[in-house]
């Protein structure tokens, strides 16, 4: 079995690898995948750039369809 600080230390590590620009969107309130672990997502991903929609959880692209579809732009714009 796998401890958890290795499986933690080895997530960290190939999240730390990915060499591309990524974008991490959640809503605030998301239930199954926690924003608190959005934040560490992002945080753990290099150059990565994070989007926390206010009072949304998992439609926050049907919530905020014009906001997400410009920042996608954006983002892609680069």
């Amino acid at each position: 079995m796998t401890h958890p600080e290795t499986f933690r230390d080895s997530v960290s590590a190939r999240l730390e690898a990915i060499r591309q620009p990524t974008l991490v969107a959640n809503g605030e309130n998301y239930v199954m995948v926690p924003t608190p672990n959005t934040h560490l997502l992002a945080r753990h991903i290099p150059d990565s750039k994070l989007i926390i929609y206010p009072d949304a959880g998992h439609a926050f692209i049907f919530q905020y369809p014009l906001e997400f579809a410009a920042e996608v732009n954006a983002f892609l714009g680069k």
